[in-house]
Formats: structure tokens, C-alpha cells, sequence
């Protein structure tokens, strides 16, 4: 038994071979969008097309910060503020609501939590138009608050967190933290969020990402002079002409956020998933 354990973890050169075109694979569109981010738009169209960087990046992003069409910093720091906010409301609302699911008993607790999970099934494009009124009718049209305050809380943020709760902190844990006389948000706090650390980084990642990639909705609620990121990169596009130099260059700023953040949220992960092999 011992020997086949071994053999079944051994690592083979084939597992090498694979998990360096994976690794390929997944930078490659990155480093293409480098190379012509930083090389002119006549280069762009020469045959074969390059495949090195060139020395134009600072030209082609000082061209997306003189379009005014565009409003590039506007739109970055918009998607920064959103994202971030949104995102720490999500675990954090999402943290707290998991644990009175898992690990509080109250009347009704499986009929809300039904009803959250059947509004996981609702499209969320068939509700942009009643949004649309309710923002104007709160006079919130072409503010950050109609991007932010709809999204604040997410059902699938509350129905993950309460799987891993469930599972992740035993009812002892919790029975231990009420005979030391702690309240039930000193549990949470102190016992609770800890051990939700690992889903945490993964919700707070997954939020980011999908809060700064939405387009839809703030192209439907916010004006050009106060967009977010994706909606100040469409204005880059022209219906006859689009300079992809400008495009690709302002694509790789706007990517770098999004990298400290799953440099970021990778760490806790790890992090709590390591600090959980040494307790168990």
C-alpha cells in the first residue's frame, strides 16, 4: 500500500509537460496584449504580426489619457472605489449571514434561505429595467451608489459561506465561545470569521472580479464623463475605427489591479488553508 501511495503521488516529466502549457496557455494572452500595447498601430497590421514588445507603451497610454472621450483615470479610480466596497460588503455580509444560516437556530431559517438560493435563479438582466426606475426614482442616476448599493449584498456570497461554515466550525467551537461568555458577534469575530478565511478569499477574488468587469449596467446608469473601467474602454472603440494600440495599452493598466488582488486574495487563501492542516 505503501508503494503504491507513492507511485500514485509521484510526478511523472508528462505532469511537467502539461502543467507548462497550462502555464502558457493562461500568460500568453497577457503577454499579446503587452506586445501590442506597446508597439504603434502600423506595426500592429504588418504580416506576420509581432510577437516582442516594442518601446511605444508610454505613447500609446498617453494617447488614452489626452481622449477625453475616454475619461480613463476617472473610469479607474470609479471601478477602484466600486469594487473594493462592494466586495468588502459582500464577505462581510455574506460571512455573517453563512454563520446565522450554519450555526444559529431560528424560526424560519430554511424558508429564507430557500428564497435566497431561488433568487440565484433569476437572470439578472430581467431586473435592470425596474433597477433603472428605482435609481432615478432615489435620484441616483450617474451616481457611484446606483453601481454599489444593488450589489452590496449577493446571494451566492450567503449560500457559500453557509456550506463552508457548516463544515468548516464545529458546534463545540461554538458552545466554547458561549461558556467563555462571549456575545454572539464576538464569536463571529473572533471565532467564526478566522475560519472562514480560505471561502472569504475566494468570494472577496470572485466579487472583485465580477464587480470590475461589469459592463452592462453601469453603460446603462452612468454618463461618459463619470464612467467605470469597461465602460471608459468601449469609448476607445470607434464604429468605423478602433486604435487597438490605445486599447491594448489601456487593457494592461486597467489588468493591474486585478493581479494585486489575487496576489492579494491568493495569500489568505493559502494562508488559511495552511493554518488549517496545522490545527487538524
Amino acid at each position: 500500500m505503501t508503494s503504491a501511495s507513492q507511485r500514485l503521488w509521484r510526478t511523472s516529466p508528462l505532469t511537467y509537460l502539461a502543467l507548462v502549457l497550462a502555464a502558457l496557455l493562461s500568460i500568453y494572452p497577457f503577454y499579446y496584449m503587452l506586445v501590442i500595447g506597446s508597439r504603434s498601430l502600423d506595426n500592429i497590421n504588418d504580416v506576420p504580426p509581432p510577437l516582442t514588445p516594442g518601446g511605444a507603451f508610454g505613447d500609446n497610454f498617453g494617447r488614452v489619457l489626452d481622449n477625453d472621450a475616454a475619461n480613463f483615470l476617472t473610469g479607474m479610480m470609479n471601478s477602484i472605489i466600486v469594487s473594493s466596497v462592494v466586495t468588502l460588503s459582500v464577505v462581510l455580509t455574506g460571512s455573517l449571514a453563512g454563520f446565522a444560516f450554519a450555526k444559529l437556530k431560528f424560526r424560519g431559517s430554511n424558508i429564507l434561505l430557500l428564497t435566497i438560493i431561488v433568487t440565484m435563479m433569476i437572470p439578472t438582466q430581467m431586473g435592470l429595467i425596474p433597477l433603472w426606475g428605482i435609481m432615478q426614482d432615489l435620484g441616483w442616476y450617474d451616481t457611484l451608489y446606483a453601481v454599489t448599493v444593488p450589489f452590496l449584498v449577493s446571494a451566492f456570497g450567503v449560500f457559500m459561506m453557509r456550506q463552508y461554515a457548516s463544515q468548516a466550525i464545529s458546534d463545540e467551537l461554538i458552545e466554547a465561545g458561549r461558556v467563555d461568555g462571549a456575545s454572539t458577534f464576538r464569536i463571529y469575530w473572533s471565532i467564526v470569521l478566522p475560519a472562514l478565511r480560505p471561502a472569504a478569499g475566494v468570494l472577496g477574488l470572485l466579487t472583485f472580479m465580477e464587480t470590475w468587469n461589469s459592463f452592462l449596467w453601469p453603460y446603462a446608469i452612468l454618463t461618459p464623463e463619470n464612467p467605470t473601467l469597461q465602460v471608459s474602454l468601449s469609448f476607445l472603440s470607434y464604429a468605423y475605427y478602433t486604435d487597438y494600440s490605445q486599447v491594448f495599452a489601456a487593457t494592461a493598466i486597467g489588468t493591474i489591479p486585478l493581479v494585486i488582488v489575487f496576489l492579494v486574495f491568493g495569500r489568505q487563501i493559502i494562508g488559511g488553508i495552511m493554518e488549517g492542516a496545522v490545527k487538524s
